[in-house]
């Protein structure tokens, strides 16, 4: 019987800053088997970089916990959650907000949740206050048609 999906990637780390790169690194070279445009990439790296943030600044605040990365791919589409044990998000409404931040002294900008958005196709947000905080990002990947390919294949040949 084959499986829902066709690979899966599990990452668990501390939630210290310089992880951060990290884990946008290593959620891209998952996704290259999709065969993504950089800017398909770029949109992924920056979606996971939003949300790894989130989870280091406000689910854990000043200690440490872990936050773990689940990414499955299905086809030709990526999903992309990230959890963590933390304090978790009283209004899940209001932090989507754009420019809403509960950490203004800390000059936030209050656009994470925006900007994952506006890069991926899809954001869930899942939060119990004291429990922690689950992000779920879906992308799909826009591969080239095959038949479109040849056919530019054969039209560059007869020019």
């Amino acid at each position: 019987m084959k499986d829902l999906y066709e690979n899966e990637m599990k990452l668990e780390f501390l939630s210290k800053s310089n992880n951060e790169a990290f884990a946008r690194i290593t959620v891209a070279a998952f996704a290259a088997q999709l065969d993504p445009t950089i800017e398909e990439l770029a949109d992924i790296k920056t979606a996971v970089s939003e949300a790894v943030t989130n989870c280091i600044i406000h689910g854990y605040e000043d200690r440490e916990g872990i936050i773990k990365i689940r990414t499955k791919i299905f086809r030709d589409t990526i999903i992309i959650e990230i959890s963590d044990t933390g304090n978790g998000i009283e209004n899940i409404d209001k932090a989507r907000e754009p420019l809403y931040t509960s950490k203004p002294n800390l000059e936030r900008s209050g656009m994470g949740f925006t900007i994952m958005e506006s890069f991926m196709d899809d954001v869930k947000v899942e939060s119990i206050l004291g429990l922690g905080t689950k992000v779920t990002m879906t992308k799909k990947i826009k591969l080239l048609n095959k038949e479109k390919e040849e056919e530019l294949k054969d039209s560059l040949l007869f020019t």
